[in-house]
């Protein structure tokens, strides 16, 4: 089966909406939503209707900390990561707190967990910036039996860690594109991106596709209206910083 991995759309319905569809033009067959759908973004309500209805339809979906922090808002602002927080909020209908409340912060399917910053204590929000996080992560998934494979986001980069001699893992840069095999031989550790706030200098959208069957990781890069996007952030009031982000891919 083959999965298409979505992580930090950060409420960017442009981006997701592109993500989707190239997803099903490269015949993904399921979807994995990798936590922070919210926050930051312009659209939150139409992207939490998108992947609830994917959900309903067999998709699975965890919980990200900026998720979390618009279930619960911080009741004193002091960042514009707060204020975003507490605009989501109130733009979030009482069903779709309710249902984001509810979601997992780890699932596993097969061989293959997935969880939104380290498995290392999903809850404390880890990043997985290098080797050392990452294989924190990794031997934190051993409390999961059978898993090989761990994959999530928060860090808005794309990078894939396998576990070479001596246990140590070590870091690669995938190319867009190109599939990769990824053999039960060895555990392996993916952060697929951001779909909806890259941060590379590349302002396409991030996902991965994952071939569970032939063991081929495969990382994507799609371009989207970005712009609309960054207007419509404008067009609401947020924050000036997030739409200049989008438009920069910083």
């Amino acid at each position: 089966m083959r999965f298409a991995l979505l992580s930090d759309v950060h409420a960017n319905i442009q981006a997701l909406d592109a993500c989707l569809a190239h997803a099903r033009a490269q015949q993904a067959q399921g979807f994995v939503f990798l936590g922070d759908m919210v926050g930051y973004g312009a659209d939150p309500g139409a992207v939490v209707d998108r992947i609830m209805q994917l959900t309903e339809e067999g998709a699975l979906a965890i919980q990200g900390n900026h998720d979390a922090m618009a279930v619960t808002p911080p009741v004193e602002i002091k960042t514009v990561g707060d204020s975003t927080a507490a605009w989501t909020h109130h733009e979030l209908m009482p069903d779709q707190r309710d249902w984001i409340s509810r979601l997992p912060l780890t699932v596993q399917h097969e061989s293959a967990l997935f969880v939104h910053a380290s498995a290392n204590d999903p809850h404390l929000w880890r990043y997985v910036y290098d080797a050392r996080a990452a294989k924190d992560s990794l031997e934190g998934a051993a409390a999961w039996p059978g898993v090989h494979y761990v994959f999530g986001g928060h860090v808005h980069l794309q990078t894939l860690y396998y576990q070479g001699a001596g246990g140590n893992l070590m870091p690669f840069a995938p190319q867009p594109g190109i599939s990769i095999p990824v053999g039960k031989h060895r555990k392996w550790l993916a952060t697929v991106g951001s779909a909806g706030q890259p941060r590379d200098g590349n302002t396409h959208a991030m996902y991965a596709l994952f071939d569970i069957g032939r063991a081929q990781l495969t990382f994507h890069r799609v371009a989207y209206d970005h712009l609309a996007a960054a207007a419509a952030i404008r067009r609401v009031g947020l924050h000036e910083f997030f739409a200049d982000r989008l438009e920069k891919g910083r």
